[in-house]
């Protein structure tokens, strides 16, 4: 019964990517003065997303499921993976998890909801990853960041 309602709903069933307790957790709301539409269509889009995802080098959108990502963190230091969507409702919900092999495994969701007093589209996004050498190198290279002159 599950799985039928799981399949109606246009989601997929698999392993999660990050196991529980493990990962860097981010979590971003913003409200957005466009309609729900508008805001859920251009996120779909994946290939919009590194207009505005700095770190985000490209996607490749390989069909209707699955994307191939790539960051360069340096000229010779690239991560790519390929992700899959697990639930994709037209102006509610895209969710998605990286694939078996990816250098950062991730997951998330991104939820649209219209803004109270017409202001437009409430956007939350929630993100979990597991950066190459774990949460410690994730922190080290975020402070040698900071301190780039």
């Amino acid at each position: 019964m599950k799985d039928e309602e799981s399949a109606r709903a246009g989601t997929r069933r698999r392993a999660p990517a990050i196991k529980s307790g493990e990962g860097i957790r981010f979590q971003k709301t913003i409200t957005i003065n466009r309609p729900v539409s508008e805001v859920y269509s251009f996120w779909r889009d994946f290939n919009n997303l590194p207009r505005f995802m700095k770190h985000l080098d490209s996607v490749t959108v390989e069909d209707n499921r699955i994307s191939r990502w790539r960051i360069a963190q340096t000229e010779k230091n690239l991560l790519e993976w390929s992700s899959e969507l697990i639930e994709d409702r037209a102006n509610e919900i895209i969710s998605w998890q990286s694939l078996p092999g990816a250098d950062v495994d991730n997951a998330g969701s991104v939820w649209f909801r219209p803004a109270t007093g017409n202001r437009g589209t409430f956007l939350k996004l929630a993100l979990k990853y597991a950066p190459p050498g774990g949460k410690t190198a994730a922190k080290i290279d975020r402070l040698k960041q900071t301190i780039k002159t």
